[in-house]
């Protein structure tokens, strides 16, 4: 797997380069390596190729310092680089932790990670809202693989993605604004899933069931020959619900394979997803008879030119059908239809990379073209057209938008002192001038061995969503004039290890203006779209990862304890209005994970979350609104207890142990303890 290796006094292995080998990352998880030379094909902030561990040797690169790693590479910036010289946060949930969680669903599953929040209308995710750092759930950005699949239409169905968890290899959670990489709305952060990357023929399969007439079954196969590879997932859930209008559907597939052509190499992936859920209370408590179905598809290409061609092109659609019904049941005669909703999202992006002597340098290129149809949402269309699938449903309504984006990166490495500096440039009609720049810059320096210091500095922006700009409603108005977001972050934190304890500390402060919330006056009856004038943030975030025992022969039993906590402030106050989700985030939020083996094959994972959340709602009691009242502190906690045999694996999972009554949501219950037992099967296709 390496090069010019040496063994050290230290008994640290040292080498130069690494082999094109695709497993060469892997075989060295657990060991402690001196590094001389680096470069990653993929990471967060670079689109990925079909294994994120497989790396691409430079042979032109060189450097004669020596870096510390004993885990998986990951990156924060648009150049990769080891991950002792990252200048950003990134948490990486990797597949041992996923396989080992009690959740059962993504929302599940990011609840419990540092500086995440996760609000919740329905059980196991049917519609749930992501937002990091206190910002809102539009903007956080979701990639699939490096590819943005983020919704246009409103960030509520961003999480609606045809990858389940038994498909996801890992995910990256960069903290903080991407835009100067991304484009609009990494605002607050960018979550990249991760999936489709087998590494070795298998097949994989689970059955569970549980209270409410709770039941999932999922299936990945795992096939190909030499650089040939395919993976295949498909999974389905369904439920009674746990109160009245509270039953959901949900189906996923998800496929991916790696081309190679000659020396080059195509990666494809596409999926399907659809769900059903009844929306009790979800937009408004006044109509408690909700329902809502949604359908979506995507696909993306990316092609891996030969050779020390570093130019990869990507290009990627996907479509997004909606019908949210007020009534589902009976209706009164006022309510004259459903909203239905398709949007089109597609674009293509080229990236280039080159690596030198003392740092790395890439330019990139980004378009993105969005568009809707609905009966509700956009300008009136001049000829309509039928809704795919419905009886003499017309849509009369439609908008459209483009934006196109330069990127610039440059990155610098000067003994123990690194800097990555770099633009976004975003041409976008709906931006005052037309146009505008959004710097960066990053900052680190390994004061001491297993100690490093960062700092960055950002600007970003998000795009009003179209529900934003233009819903109207028995309960809500939109507002076509919005502005779009635009903020100035600052951060600096500390990066460490201590023996086999792993530490950060991060603080930040964020200068947010034109931001974007739905707000209601005292008197008023509707929820109004506007702009406020600013929100600043300060937040504070730390974690530390303690291993616990020795490693198991399995890679899926973790022995560790986890503690993170976050704390935030904003400094803009609801004066004379109520916030419905600018003014809602997370105060405090502590997590605590404990992994533990209770025999050789037998062990058991504990979560704990307290939150603590800033701002209120209006309870809505007989028929009416009453006064605001501020959301309770909870203890939210899950649990999984399993035992392994050769090739399944028997568990039981709770969530919601301690039965605590939690609102995430004004007026929106969600369910107490859930108790759910199943069975998984892992095979070898060799």
């Amino acid at each position: 797997m390496m090069e010019k290796q040496r063994l050290t006094k230290s008994g640290l292995v040292s080498f130069r380069r690494w082999t094109r080998k695709a497993y060469a990352v892997f075989n060295s998880l657990g060991r402690s390596i001196r590094i001389g030379v680096l470069s990653l094909s993929c990471s967060i902030l670079v689109l990925p190729g079909f294994s994120q561990a497989q790396p691409d040797s430079i042979q032109n690169a060189t450097t004669d310092r020596e870096l510390e790693l004993d885990e998986v590479v990951v990156s924060a910036q648009r150049t990769p680089v080891v991950q002792s010289q990252l200048m950003r946060v990134v948490q990486v949930i990797t597949r041992a932790e996923i396989a080992q969680s009690p959740a059962t669903d993504l929302a599940g599953l990011l609840e419990h990670i540092r500086g995440v929040d996760i609000r919740q209308r329905g059980a196991f995710g049917m519609q749930a809202d992501i937002s990091i750092r206190g910002g809102s759930f539009d903007q956080t950005l979701i990639l699939i693989n490096g590819v943005n699949i983020s919704d246009p239409q409103t960030g509520h169905h961003n999480l609606n993605i045809p990858v389940d968890l038994s498909s996801i290899q890992r995910i990256e959670v960069l903290q903080g604004p991407g835009a100067r990489v991304f484009g609009p709305n990494a605002f607050n952060g960018v979550i990249n899933i991760i999936a489709g990357e087998p590494e070795k023929p298998q097949l994989t399969a689970s059955l569970s069931g549980g209270q409410y007439g709770f039941a999932r079954a999922s299936a990945t196969v795992s096939v190909g020959k030499g650089n040939f590879r395919n993976f295949l997932g498909l999974s389905a859930n369904r439920s009674d619900g746990y109160t009245e209008n509270t039953d959901f559907k949900n189906g996923n597939l998800y496929y991916r394979t790696l081309i190679p052509l000659g020396g080059a190499s195509f990666d494809l992936q596409a999926g399907y997803t659809a769900r059903a859920f009844g929306a009790n209370s979800f937009y408004t408590p006044r109509y408690p008879e909700q329902f809502e179905e949604t359908r979506s598809q995507f696909a993306s290409l990316k092609f891996t030119p030969p050779g020390r061609i570093n130019l990869k092109p990507v290009v990627y659609w996907r479509r997004h059908h909606d019908r949210f019904e007020l009534f589902r049941n009976e209706a009164p005669e006022w309510y004259k239809t459903h909203n239905y909703h398709m949007t089109d999202v597609a674009g293509g992006s080229l990236n280039w990379m080159t690596a030198g002597r003392f740092g790395k340098t890439s330019l990139g290129a980004d378009y993105r073209f969005e568009h809707i149809l609905s009966n509700v949402l956009g300008g009136l269309m001049d000829v309509t057209k039928p809704v795919p699938g419905e009886d003499d449903v017309l849509f009369t309504r439609s908008f459209q938008r483009q934006s196109f984006s330069l990127m610039a990166e440059q990155a610098f490495y000067l003994e123990k002192f690194s800097v990555s500096a770099g633009l976004l440039t975003h041409i976008n009609k709906a931006l005052p001038e037309g146009i505008s720049l959004y710097p960066g810059i990053d900052l680190g320096w390994q004061l001491y061995r297993n100690l490093r210091w960062y700092a960055t500095a950002n600007r970003t922006l998000r795009l009003p969503t179209f529900t934003d700009l233009f819903y109207s409603g028995p309960t809500n108005t939109g507002n076509p004039e919005l502005k779009p977001e635009e903020a100035v972050s600052l951060e600096s934190g500390f990066k460490g290890s201590l023996k086999s304890l792993d530490f950060e500390l991060s603080v930040y402060h964020r200068w947010g203006r034109n931001m974007i919330d739905w707000v209601k006056f005292p008197g008023d009856e509707k929820w109004q779209s506007l702009n406020l004038t600013e929100v600043n943030v300060t937040g504070l975030e730390a974690g530390v990862n303690i291993p616990l025992g020795r490693k198991s022969k399995n890679p899926e039993d973790l022995q560790r304890l986890s503690i993170n906590y976050t704390w935030l402030d904003a400094n803009k106050r609801s004066d004379g209005f109520t916030s419905l989700y600018v003014l809602d985030h997370l105060r405090h939020k502590l997590d605590l994970s404990l992994g533990h083996r209770i025999t050789l094959n037998s062990g058991f994972e504990l979560r704990f979350s307290w939150q603590d959340r800033a701002g209120g709602y209006l309870p809505f009691t007989d028929g009416v609104f009453t006064s605001e009242i501020p959301y309770k502190p909870v203890w939210l906690a899950g649990s999984r207890v399993y035992y392994n045999f050769t090739h399944f694996q028997l568990y039981v999972d709770a969530s919601n142990l301690f039965d605590k009554e939690v609102i995430d949501h004004a007026n929106v219950p969600q369910p107490g303890r859930w108790i759910v037992g199943g069975v998984k099967f892992r095979f070898s296709l060799k």
